[in-house]
Protein backbone atom coordinates (compact mmCIF):
# COMPACT_ATOMS: atom_id res chain seq x y z
CA UNK A 1 0.00 0.00 0.00
CA UNK A 2 1.28 3.51 -1.27
CA UNK A 3 0.36 6.42 1.25
CA UNK A 4 2.26 8.89 -1.07
CA UNK A 5 0.37 10.40 -4.07
CA UNK A 6 2.43 10.05 -7.08
CA UNK A 7 3.49 13.07 -8.91
CA UNK A 8 0.49 13.33 -11.09
CA UNK A 9 -1.46 12.61 -8.33
CA UNK A 10 0.32 15.01 -6.34
CA UNK A 11 0.21 17.54 -9.05
CA UNK A 12 -3.94 17.24 -9.57
CA UNK A 13 -4.02 17.69 -5.95
CA UNK A 14 -2.29 20.92 -5.77
CA UNK A 15 -4.54 22.14 -8.73
CA UNK A 16 -7.42 21.64 -6.66
CA UNK A 17 -6.84 22.84 -3.66
CA UNK A 18 -5.57 25.90 -5.34
CA UNK A 19 -8.73 26.35 -7.33
CA UNK A 20 -11.09 25.62 -4.04
CA UNK A 21 -8.80 28.16 -2.22
CA UNK A 22 -9.67 31.05 -4.88
CA UNK A 23 -13.40 30.32 -5.36
CA UNK A 24 -14.97 27.96 -2.77
CA UNK A 25 -18.13 29.83 -1.46
CA UNK A 26 -17.62 30.63 2.53
CA UNK A 27 -21.35 30.46 3.35
CA UNK A 28 -21.78 26.95 1.74
CA UNK A 29 -25.32 25.83 2.79
CA UNK A 30 -25.73 21.62 3.27
CA UNK A 31 -28.67 19.98 1.87
CA UNK A 32 -28.67 18.00 5.15
CA UNK A 33 -28.88 21.30 7.53
CA UNK A 34 -31.55 21.02 10.11
CA UNK A 35 -33.17 24.65 9.11
CA UNK A 36 -31.92 24.81 5.61
CA UNK A 37 -33.45 27.71 3.18
CA UNK A 38 -34.27 25.75 0.85
CA UNK A 39 -34.74 28.95 -1.84
CA UNK A 40 -31.49 30.33 -0.89
CA UNK A 41 -29.59 26.55 -0.72
CA UNK A 42 -30.51 25.99 -4.41
CA UNK A 43 -29.41 29.46 -5.29
CA UNK A 44 -26.48 29.63 -3.91
CA UNK A 45 -25.56 25.93 -4.84
CA UNK A 46 -26.94 26.45 -8.33
CA UNK A 47 -24.34 29.56 -8.63
CA UNK A 48 -21.81 27.49 -7.21
CA UNK A 49 -22.19 24.87 -10.12
CA UNK A 50 -21.66 27.18 -12.69
CA UNK A 51 -18.58 28.51 -10.99
CA UNK A 52 -17.49 24.95 -11.33
CA UNK A 53 -18.22 24.47 -14.69
CA UNK A 54 -16.66 27.26 -15.89
CA UNK A 55 -13.22 26.09 -14.61
CA UNK A 56 -13.87 22.98 -15.85
CA UNK A 57 -14.44 20.95 -12.40
CA UNK A 58 -18.50 20.12 -13.10
CA UNK A 59 -17.74 17.08 -13.26
CA UNK A 60 -14.33 15.21 -13.40
CA UNK A 61 -14.77 11.55 -14.72
CA UNK A 62 -17.20 11.98 -17.59
CA UNK A 63 -15.70 12.00 -20.98
CA UNK A 64 -14.14 15.19 -22.34
CA UNK A 65 -16.20 14.83 -25.19
CA UNK A 66 -19.30 15.91 -22.89
CA UNK A 67 -17.55 18.00 -20.88
CA UNK A 68 -15.55 16.31 -18.17
CA UNK A 69 -11.77 16.11 -17.78
CA UNK A 70 -12.22 12.40 -18.26
CA UNK A 71 -9.96 11.66 -15.48
CA UNK A 72 -10.53 8.18 -13.43
CA UNK A 73 -11.46 7.27 -9.35
CA UNK A 74 -8.47 8.36 -8.30
CA UNK A 75 -8.90 12.30 -9.07
CA UNK A 76 -12.35 11.79 -8.01
CA UNK A 77 -11.94 10.85 -4.34
CA UNK A 78 -8.85 13.19 -4.46
CA UNK A 79 -11.58 15.91 -5.48
CA UNK A 80 -13.61 14.46 -2.42
CA UNK A 81 -11.40 14.39 -0.07
CA UNK A 82 -10.53 18.33 -0.85
CA UNK A 83 -14.29 19.38 -1.39
CA UNK A 84 -14.36 17.93 2.16
CA UNK A 85 -11.10 20.27 3.29
CA UNK A 86 -12.63 23.42 2.23
CA UNK A 87 -15.52 22.70 4.08
CA UNK A 88 -18.35 21.55 1.39
CA UNK A 89 -20.81 18.56 2.07
CA UNK A 90 -22.99 17.31 -0.26
CA UNK A 91 -24.12 19.10 -3.51
CA UNK A 92 -27.87 18.78 -4.69
CA UNK A 93 -26.29 17.71 -7.75
CA UNK A 94 -24.86 14.63 -7.18
CA UNK A 95 -27.43 13.01 -8.60
CA UNK A 96 -27.46 14.33 -12.05
CA UNK A 97 -23.55 15.08 -11.75
CA UNK A 98 -22.95 11.33 -9.79
CA UNK A 99 -25.37 9.23 -11.45
CA UNK A 100 -27.66 10.49 -14.13
CA UNK A 101 -25.20 12.09 -16.22
CA UNK A 102 -22.58 8.51 -16.27
CA UNK A 103 -26.09 6.73 -16.76
CA UNK A 104 -27.06 8.69 -20.21
CA UNK A 105 -23.64 9.06 -21.34
CA UNK A 106 -23.68 5.07 -21.18
CA UNK A 107 -26.96 4.30 -22.58
CA UNK A 108 -28.83 7.12 -23.46
CA UNK A 109 -30.15 8.73 -27.04
CA UNK A 110 -28.34 11.52 -28.75
CA UNK A 111 -31.23 13.88 -27.86
CA UNK A 112 -31.39 12.64 -24.28
CA UNK A 113 -27.59 14.08 -23.86
CA UNK A 114 -29.08 17.77 -24.54
CA UNK A 115 -29.67 17.51 -20.83
CA UNK A 116 -25.72 16.93 -20.05
CA UNK A 117 -24.84 20.20 -20.56
CA UNK A 118 -27.93 22.08 -18.42
CA UNK A 119 -26.62 19.62 -15.92
CA UNK A 120 -23.01 20.58 -15.94
CA UNK A 121 -24.03 24.53 -15.90
CA UNK A 122 -25.90 24.07 -12.99
CA UNK A 123 -29.35 24.73 -15.01
CA UNK A 124 -31.13 21.10 -13.83
CA UNK A 125 -31.50 19.34 -10.70
CA UNK A 126 -31.82 15.99 -10.73
CA UNK A 127 -33.27 13.42 -8.29
CA UNK A 128 -33.73 9.83 -8.05
CA UNK A 129 -36.69 7.85 -8.19
CA UNK A 130 -35.95 4.08 -7.71
CA UNK A 131 -36.84 2.68 -4.14
CA UNK A 132 -40.41 1.98 -2.71
CA UNK A 133 -42.06 1.14 0.17
CA UNK A 134 -41.88 -2.33 -0.80
CA UNK A 135 -38.80 -2.05 -2.91
CA UNK A 136 -35.66 -0.88 -1.08
CA UNK A 137 -32.52 -3.10 -0.64
CA UNK A 138 -35.12 -5.60 -3.11
CA UNK A 139 -34.66 -3.01 -5.59
CA UNK A 140 -35.64 -5.16 -8.48
CA UNK A 141 -38.69 -5.50 -6.48
CA UNK A 142 -40.27 -1.68 -8.15
CA UNK A 143 -43.84 -2.18 -8.77
CA UNK A 144 -44.29 1.18 -9.75
CA UNK A 145 -46.42 0.55 -13.26
CA UNK A 146 -45.59 1.74 -16.60
CA UNK A 147 -48.20 0.77 -19.44
CA UNK A 148 -47.45 2.00 -23.15
CA UNK A 149 -49.84 3.84 -24.50
CA UNK A 150 -49.22 5.17 -28.11
CA UNK A 151 -45.50 7.39 -28.00
CA UNK A 152 -46.21 7.40 -24.57
CA UNK A 153 -46.15 5.75 -21.46
CA UNK A 154 -48.46 6.10 -18.38
CA UNK A 155 -47.17 5.66 -14.82
CA UNK A 156 -48.64 4.91 -11.71
CA UNK A 157 -47.25 4.38 -8.85
CA UNK A 158 -45.28 5.35 -5.33
CA UNK A 159 -41.56 6.42 -4.56
CA UNK A 160 -40.20 6.97 -1.42
CA UNK A 161 -36.67 8.67 0.26
CA UNK A 162 -36.39 10.82 -3.27
CA UNK A 163 -34.00 13.15 -1.92
CA UNK A 164 -34.67 16.81 -3.22
CA UNK A 165 -37.60 16.13 -4.91
CA UNK A 166 -39.06 18.85 -4.03
CA UNK A 167 -37.08 20.97 -5.81
CA UNK A 168 -35.44 18.41 -8.89
CA UNK A 169 -36.15 19.87 -12.36
CA UNK A 170 -35.93 15.94 -13.35
CA UNK A 171 -35.61 12.48 -12.51
CA UNK A 172 -34.55 9.24 -13.03
CA UNK A 173 -37.22 6.29 -12.79
CA UNK A 174 -37.73 3.03 -12.44
CA UNK A 175 -40.91 1.20 -13.29
CA UNK A 176 -42.56 -2.43 -14.07
CA UNK A 177 -43.42 -2.20 -17.12
CA UNK A 178 -43.76 -6.18 -17.56
CA UNK A 179 -45.22 -8.29 -14.63
CA UNK A 180 -45.37 -10.95 -16.83
CA UNK A 181 -41.41 -12.06 -16.58
CA UNK A 182 -39.37 -12.31 -13.98
CA UNK A 183 -38.78 -9.07 -12.07
CA UNK A 184 -35.40 -8.61 -12.89
CA UNK A 185 -36.44 -8.51 -16.60
CA UNK A 186 -39.69 -6.58 -16.25
CA UNK A 187 -38.23 -3.06 -15.73
CA UNK A 188 -37.79 -0.09 -18.01
CA UNK A 189 -35.70 2.98 -17.10
CA UNK A 190 -36.78 6.76 -17.65
CA UNK A 191 -35.95 10.85 -17.95
CA UNK A 192 -38.96 12.48 -16.18
CA UNK A 193 -40.08 16.08 -16.13
CA UNK A 194 -40.64 16.47 -12.57
CA UNK A 195 -42.87 19.54 -13.76
CA UNK A 196 -45.36 16.94 -15.46
CA UNK A 197 -49.06 16.66 -14.82
CA UNK A 198 -49.63 13.84 -12.23
CA UNK A 199 -46.65 14.40 -9.48
CA UNK A 200 -47.35 14.66 -6.71
CA UNK A 201 -44.03 15.69 -3.81
CA UNK A 202 -45.11 14.90 -0.09
CA UNK A 203 -41.86 15.74 1.98
CA UNK A 204 -41.07 13.56 4.55
CA UNK A 205 -40.14 15.58 7.92
CA UNK A 206 -36.93 13.89 9.77
CA UNK A 207 -35.79 14.22 13.37
CA UNK A 208 -33.39 17.28 12.44
CA UNK A 209 -36.99 18.98 11.29
CA UNK A 210 -35.66 19.05 7.93
CA UNK A 211 -37.18 17.92 4.68
CA UNK A 212 -34.81 16.94 2.37
CA UNK A 213 -36.41 13.36 1.83
CA UNK A 214 -39.70 13.06 -0.02
CA UNK A 215 -42.34 10.86 -1.11
CA UNK A 216 -43.38 11.18 -4.52
CA UNK A 217 -46.85 9.74 -5.75
CA UNK A 218 -47.09 9.24 -9.63
CA UNK A 219 -50.75 9.27 -10.62
CA UNK A 220 -51.62 8.20 -14.84
CA UNK A 221 -48.24 10.45 -15.10
CA UNK A 222 -47.63 10.53 -19.22
CA UNK A 223 -44.01 9.97 -20.44
CA UNK A 224 -42.74 10.34 -24.38
CA UNK A 225 -41.16 7.03 -25.14
CA UNK A 226 -38.14 8.95 -26.41
CA UNK A 227 -37.15 9.52 -22.49
CA UNK A 228 -36.74 5.78 -22.01
CA UNK A 229 -33.35 4.86 -21.44
CA UNK A 230 -32.21 1.32 -22.44
CA UNK A 231 -34.72 -1.46 -24.01
CA UNK A 232 -38.27 -1.63 -22.49
CA UNK A 233 -37.58 -4.30 -20.12
CA UNK A 234 -34.23 -3.54 -20.31
CA UNK A 235 -33.84 -1.51 -17.38
CA UNK A 236 -32.07 -3.47 -14.82
CA UNK A 237 -29.01 -3.33 -16.76
CA UNK A 238 -29.30 0.78 -16.74
CA UNK A 239 -30.17 0.94 -13.13
CA UNK A 240 -26.62 -0.90 -13.01
CA UNK A 241 -24.68 1.28 -14.10
CA UNK A 242 -26.32 4.18 -12.01
CA UNK A 243 -25.72 2.52 -8.68
CA UNK A 244 -22.13 1.78 -10.08
CA UNK A 245 -21.41 5.34 -10.20
CA UNK A 246 -23.75 6.09 -7.14
CA UNK A 247 -20.72 4.16 -5.02
CA UNK A 248 -18.15 6.54 -6.92
CA UNK A 249 -20.59 10.04 -6.11
CA UNK A 250 -20.73 8.82 -2.37
CA UNK A 251 -17.99 10.90 -0.37
CA UNK A 252 -15.87 10.43 2.46
CA UNK A 253 -17.35 11.31 5.95
CA UNK A 254 -15.96 14.77 5.61
CA UNK A 255 -19.40 14.74 3.52
CA UNK A 256 -21.42 13.35 5.85
CA UNK A 257 -21.27 16.15 7.90
CA UNK A 258 -18.72 15.08 10.16
CA UNK A 259 -14.80 15.94 10.08
CA UNK A 260 -12.05 14.88 12.88
CA UNK A 261 -10.88 18.17 13.00
CA UNK A 262 -13.75 19.51 13.70
CA UNK A 263 -14.82 16.83 16.54
CA UNK A 264 -10.81 17.07 18.25
CA UNK A 265 -11.65 20.79 18.15
CA UNK A 266 -14.67 20.10 19.91
CA UNK A 267 -12.89 17.57 22.24
CA UNK A 268 -10.57 20.23 23.30
CA UNK A 269 -12.92 22.79 23.94
CA UNK A 270 -15.01 20.99 26.14
CA UNK A 271 -12.33 18.55 27.98
CA UNK A 272 -13.90 18.96 31.35
CA UNK A 273 -16.66 16.43 30.30
CA UNK A 274 -14.14 13.88 29.24
CA UNK A 275 -14.08 10.61 31.67
CA UNK A 276 -12.60 7.21 31.08
CA UNK A 277 -15.69 6.19 29.76
CA UNK A 278 -16.00 9.43 26.81
CA UNK A 279 -11.99 9.20 26.49
CA UNK A 280 -11.98 5.34 25.53
CA UNK A 281 -14.91 6.13 23.15
CA UNK A 282 -13.05 9.00 21.43
CA UNK A 283 -9.68 6.72 21.40
CA UNK A 284 -11.93 3.84 19.16
CA UNK A 285 -13.60 6.99 16.95
CA UNK A 286 -10.17 8.39 16.54
CA UNK A 287 -8.66 4.18 15.23
CA UNK A 288 -11.88 4.23 12.97
CA UNK A 289 -11.35 7.29 11.25
CA UNK A 290 -7.46 6.62 10.78
CA UNK A 291 -8.66 2.86 9.62
CA UNK A 292 -11.07 4.24 7.52
CA UNK A 293 -8.07 6.59 5.70
CA UNK A 294 -5.93 3.54 5.58
CA UNK A 295 -8.51 1.66 3.90
CA UNK A 296 -9.19 4.30 1.40
CA UNK A 297 -5.22 4.43 0.53
CA UNK A 298 -5.65 0.63 -0.03
CA UNK A 299 -8.53 1.46 -2.51
CA UNK A 300 -6.71 4.11 -4.13
CA UNK A 301 -3.57 2.29 -4.46
CA UNK A 302 -5.64 -0.79 -6.36
CA UNK A 303 -7.53 1.67 -8.71
CA UNK A 304 -3.74 3.32 -9.32
CA UNK A 305 -2.79 0.09 -10.44
CA UNK A 306 -5.13 -0.67 -13.07
CA UNK A 307 -7.11 -3.54 -10.31
CA UNK A 308 -10.69 -3.22 -9.44
CA UNK A 309 -11.35 -2.92 -5.72
CA UNK A 310 -13.37 -6.27 -4.20
CA UNK A 311 -15.48 -4.89 -1.58
CA UNK A 312 -13.87 -2.14 -0.14
CA UNK A 313 -16.86 0.78 -1.42
CA UNK A 314 -18.95 -1.36 0.96
CA UNK A 315 -16.62 -1.79 3.77
CA UNK A 316 -16.26 1.91 3.72
CA UNK A 317 -19.83 2.52 3.72
CA UNK A 318 -20.43 0.50 6.73
CA UNK A 319 -17.27 2.11 8.33
CA UNK A 320 -18.54 5.75 7.53
CA UNK A 321 -22.01 5.23 8.81
CA UNK A 322 -20.85 3.55 12.09
CA UNK A 323 -18.22 6.76 12.57
CA UNK A 324 -20.97 9.23 11.94
CA UNK A 325 -23.53 7.76 14.35
CA UNK A 326 -20.42 7.05 16.91
CA UNK A 327 -19.53 10.64 16.38
CA UNK A 328 -22.46 12.08 16.59
CA UNK A 329 -23.58 10.59 20.02
CA UNK A 330 -19.86 12.10 21.19
CA UNK A 331 -20.32 15.33 19.93
CA UNK A 332 -23.40 15.25 22.57
CA UNK A 333 -21.86 13.91 25.35
CA UNK A 334 -19.33 16.54 24.99
CA UNK A 335 -22.22 18.94 24.81
CA UNK A 336 -23.60 18.14 28.41
CA UNK A 337 -26.86 19.72 29.14
CA UNK A 338 -26.73 22.02 25.85
CA UNK A 339 -27.09 18.58 24.12
CA UNK A 340 -30.90 19.11 25.20
CA UNK A 341 -30.67 22.31 22.73
CA UNK A 342 -32.88 21.54 19.24
CA UNK A 343 -30.18 23.74 17.79
CA UNK A 344 -26.59 22.81 16.40
CA UNK A 345 -23.70 20.95 14.39
CA UNK A 346 -23.55 18.01 16.85
CA UNK A 347 -27.36 17.81 17.29
CA UNK A 348 -27.67 17.79 13.73
CA UNK A 349 -25.04 14.84 13.22
CA UNK A 350 -26.77 12.65 15.90
CA UNK A 351 -29.77 12.69 14.30
CA UNK A 352 -28.92 12.54 10.86
CA UNK A 353 -26.73 9.64 11.56
CA UNK A 354 -29.22 6.93 11.25
CA UNK A 355 -30.05 7.22 8.00
CA UNK A 356 -26.62 7.02 6.94
CA UNK A 357 -27.20 3.07 7.29
CA UNK A 358 -29.83 2.86 4.97
CA UNK A 359 -29.01 5.92 2.02
CA UNK A 360 -26.65 4.09 -0.64
CA UNK A 361 -27.36 0.57 0.23
CA UNK A 362 -28.37 -0.55 3.94
CA UNK A 363 -25.68 -2.21 6.06
CA UNK A 364 -27.40 -5.58 5.42
CA UNK A 365 -26.71 -5.28 2.03
CA UNK A 366 -23.24 -3.70 2.44
CA UNK A 367 -22.26 -6.45 4.95
CA UNK A 368 -23.67 -9.60 2.16
CA UNK A 369 -21.35 -8.07 -0.09
CA UNK A 370 -18.15 -8.12 1.95
CA UNK A 371 -19.01 -11.88 2.66
CA UNK A 372 -19.49 -13.03 -0.84
CA UNK A 373 -16.75 -10.99 -2.45
CA UNK A 374 -14.38 -11.20 0.18
CA UNK A 375 -15.17 -14.07 2.53
CA UNK A 376 -16.45 -16.19 -0.29
CA UNK A 377 -19.67 -17.20 1.53
CA UNK A 378 -22.67 -18.39 -0.68
CA UNK A 379 -25.27 -15.98 -1.90
CA UNK A 380 -28.23 -15.85 0.06
CA UNK A 381 -30.81 -18.07 -2.16
CA UNK A 382 -33.39 -16.16 -3.95
CA UNK A 383 -36.61 -18.32 -4.69
CA UNK A 384 -38.47 -15.77 -6.36
CA UNK A 385 -35.72 -14.34 -8.90
CA UNK A 386 -36.63 -16.92 -12.13
CA UNK A 387 -40.51 -16.70 -10.90
CA UNK A 388 -42.63 -14.03 -13.06
CA UNK A 389 -43.55 -10.82 -11.21
CA UNK A 390 -47.15 -11.11 -11.10
CA UNK A 391 -46.61 -14.73 -9.63
CA UNK A 392 -44.62 -13.31 -6.46
CA UNK A 393 -46.01 -13.19 -3.22
CA UNK A 394 -47.14 -9.63 -2.05
CA UNK A 395 -47.23 -8.84 1.37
Amino acid sequence: MDFRDSPAEAAFRAEARAFLEAHAPRDYAHAYGQNVDEDALVRNQRAWQRTLHEHGWAALTWPKEYGGRGVGPIEQIIWNGELARAGLGESIFVVGIGMAGPTIIAHGSEPQRAHLEPMLRGDEVWCQLFSEPGAGSDLASVGCRAVRDGGDWVVTGQKTWCSGGHYADWGILLTRSDPSVPKHEGITFFLLDMTSPGIEVRPLRQMTGGEHFNEVFLNEVRIPDANRVGPAGGGWSVCKTTLMHERMAIGGIELFGFRWDDFLGHAKANAERIDDVLRDDIGKLYTWVKTLELLNARMITKLGRGEMPAAEASVMKLAMARIVTEGGEAGLRLLGDAAMSKDGPWQDIFLMAPSFHIAGGTDEIQKNQAAERVLGLPREAETDRRVPYDQIPKG
